[in-house]
């Protein structure tokens, strides 16, 4: 009997301990904060790998129907190893189409803790123009993408709560620290569990209505990185819905940083954009 119930006892053991690794992780992941959480989506949707350059095409269809295209290429390079939601960035889109838009080119330099640089060359002034920080949240070339949702908002000008979870979601509720400096009073994003990547976005206005909303529909890998491959951004103010759809993504191909400086605007490095 001494031996059945020390065997018995290993067992049981045995068990809690299975039952313990099971339990915990999922208990640890569930208990994270809205900021936690935050700071894990935008590590997802804007820092994967240590570089990235993509094709993209943005079709914008306004209420009536019409539709305009955009076409464009963008590089993005963190400036450390292993960044997280709280490293500087470089961003730099070149447009090629439509004809009136072939050549300009849009650069970021983003400062966490402080106020990014954006500039945009326009070519056919051959004009280099200063973004305002107080312009980071108008019209991205007449789409419905604003100039601040290419590189994205930084984590520390929001308050964070967990509002509500799912079983594949966290939900969260952000506030802007400076309502002066926003047009929104807060926003909710659905931040998948599995890929801590944001798939979906609602702001609402001083009167709680929902104005403006980013969804994902659809996601793929590329060199086993998750990856946002198609967002539809609807203002449902003016009606008008931007798709914005990457291809040919790849990542940690050695762009480097000295390339985003303000000389290259002009005359970006043809080899990046053939690659």
């Amino acid at each position: 009997m001494k031996k059945v119930s020390q065997v018995l006892g290993k067992k049981l053991a045995t068990a809690l301990m299975i039952l313990t690794s099971l339990v915990f992780p999922a208990v640890a992941q569930d208990a994270l904060t809205g900021e936690q959480v935050m700071s894990k989506a935008l590590k997802a949707n804007y820092y994967a790998g240590q570089d990235a350059m993509a094709e993209g095409k943005m079709t914008i269809t306004d209420k009536n129907g019409s539709v305009r295209i955009r076409q464009f290429k963008v590089l993005r390079a963190n400036q450390t190893e292993q960044a997280t939601a709280k490293d500087d960035q470089n961003y730099f889109v070149k447009f090629s189409h439509p004809n009136d838009l072939d050549g300009m080119v849009f650069m970021v330099k983003k400062h966490v803790g402080k106020t990014d640089d954006r500039w945009l060359y326009l070519p056919k002034l051959d004009l280099v123009r200063r973004i305002a920080a107080g312009d980071k949240r108008t019209s991205f070339v007449g789409s419905d993408v604003l100039y601040e949702d290419v590189s994205g908002r930084h984590l520390m000008e929001d308050t964070h709560e967990l509002a509500s979870q799912s079983k594949s979601y966290f939900i969260t509720k952000s506030t802007p620290k400076q309502a002066s400096s926003v047009e929104f009073k807060y926003y909710k994003t659905w931040v998948h569990k599995k890929t801590f990547l944001a798939l979906k976005r609602e702001y609402y206005d001083t009167n709680d209505n929902k104005y403006r909303q980013l969804k994902v529909k659809k996601v793929a890998k590329f060199d086993g990185i998750p990856t946002v491959i198609n967002t539809q951004v609807h203002d449902y103010n003016t009606g008008s819905v931007t798709t914005v759809t990457y291809g040919d993504v790849k990542y940690n191909v050695g762009i480097k940083n000295d390339l985003f400086t303000e000389r290259f605007l002009r005359n970006p490095p043809d080899k990046l954009f053939d690659m």
